[in-house]
């Protein structure tokens, strides 16, 4: 007989019950390997019990949680509001136990939505059966439309003979936060390059340089961070469809100011003028453009800012599997590390990259490296100094 269904978890939320909603887990998605900085980042924003587990961090909250988790929080790709678990051998009993759940408290019925199912080491091994057996009961319990056009999705996790139904509150990925107009080749996502930032030692209170700047990334999301600005703060989010959605409480939530004129500004140089036009345009959409300065000059030209302390010198140089020849950037590479150590005496220098040889043809004295992390179909690594001498 199949064992019996035991709900692990099981919160309720209406709009007009907010502060009596009882807390629940909230997930919050990162880069895996890349946890315990997203960890440092939630912890230090003032999120109780943060714990980081494989792929993001963990924690407790209601509602107005998942609203500032999605508005606050730099490095994370998706928050998922974790709404039940309960045991799953059987694709009648998935059907079944799902139906149960409370969805007219989650999910508004004049809003679709679609269901998207993974299977691990359980007897339900199918995801498209799954997630067919899912959508259907919520449908009959709710009579809301499952599309697969849904922008609100319905997360299910069936691993171990256990099935996790998470709802990803974030919508888009929260990488896009709504002020970029323009992206050149490989760009690094701003959730990404704000956790590179961190793991650099970045808070906010020095001067950052970025000579190879692309779009602009690393430079932006470094003025957002020094300027106190919420990353969700141009965008929608998913939540704004649930029925737990208050409209005046999340206005009250966005228009809570904390932005502050930066002691320092951002740089950014590029040998590209198109890429210099593109910050120019990306930093007045972020509304940066006060606290950033670009110049279009190559790498062997760039100086330390004048009037400026020693900061951050952060890059993501090509790396040759996309972009370039390998032999021909390490012209570029020797380049960059030769400027550094004759000119950015008492800087910092990050640098990603998935070649080590590249990273290593710089001859700066890096220290130990971390794990390789996947970026755009790569494996890439952060290569940090201590302040040069």
């Amino acid at each position: 007989m199949p064992e019996a269904d035991i709900a692990l978890s099981f919160p309720h939320c209406h709009s007009d019950m907010m502060t009596q909603t009882p807390d629940f887990e909230i997930f919050l998605a990162t880069t895996p390997g890349l946890e315990g900085i997203l960890c440092q980042e939630v912890r230090l924003k003032g999120f109780k019990h943060a714990k980081a587990v494989p792929g993001g961090v963990t924690i407790k909250g209601s509602w107005p949680e998942v609203w500032r988790a999605n508005l606050w929080v730099r490095g994370a790709n998706k928050v998922l509001a974790r709404l039940v678990s309960f045991p799953a051998r059987y694709l009648t009993q998935l059907e079944r136990r799902t139906k149960t759940f409370d969805w007219a408290s989650i999910l508004r019925p004049d809003v679709p939505f679609r269901v998207e199912a993974s299977c691990a080491t359980s007897r339900i091994y199918h995801a498209g059966a799954a997630a067919e057996r899912i959508a259907a009961a919520i449908s009959s319990a709710l009579g809301v439309a499952s599309t697969d056009t849904a922008s609100l999705v319905i997360k299910a996790r069936i691993e171990n003979d256990v099935c996790t139904l998470s709802l990803d509150t974030s919508g888009e990925l929260l990488h896009r936060r709504g002020h970029k107009v323009a992206v050149n080749r490989a760009p690094m996502r701003e959730t990404l390059a704000a956790l590179f930032l961190t793991q650099c030692g970045y808070n906010g209170a020095e001067p950052v340089l970025d000579p190879m700047c692309g779009s602009g990334t690393f430079v932006l999301e470094a003025a957002e961070i020094a300027a106190r600005l919420n990353p969700g703060r141009l965008r929608s989010f998913a939540f704004e469809q649930l029925v737990s959605f208050a409209p005046a409480a999340w206005a009250q939530m966005r228009a809570v100011k904390s932005q502050r004129t930066p002691p320092h500004r951002f740089y950014g140089s590029d040998r590209d003028s198109a890429a210099i036009e593109m910050c120019v345009a990306n930093a007045k959409c972020a509304g940066v453009s006060d606290f950033c300065v670009f110049e279009q000059k190559p790498v062997s030209e760039i100086r330390p800012p004048a009037n400026e302390p020693p900061g951050l010198v952060i890059c993501n140089p090509p790396y040759g599997t996309r972009i370039g020849d390998k032999e021909q950037l390490a012209a570029l590479y020797r380049a960059f590390g030769q400027t550094m150590l004759d000119h950015f005496s008492g800087w910092r220098v990050g640098l990603i990259t998935s070649e080590p040889t590249l990273a290593y043809a710089t001859h700066l004295p890096f220290l130990p490296n971390t794990a390789p992390i996947p970026h755009g179909g790569l494996r890439v690594a952060l290569y940090q100094t201590a302040p040069l001498p």
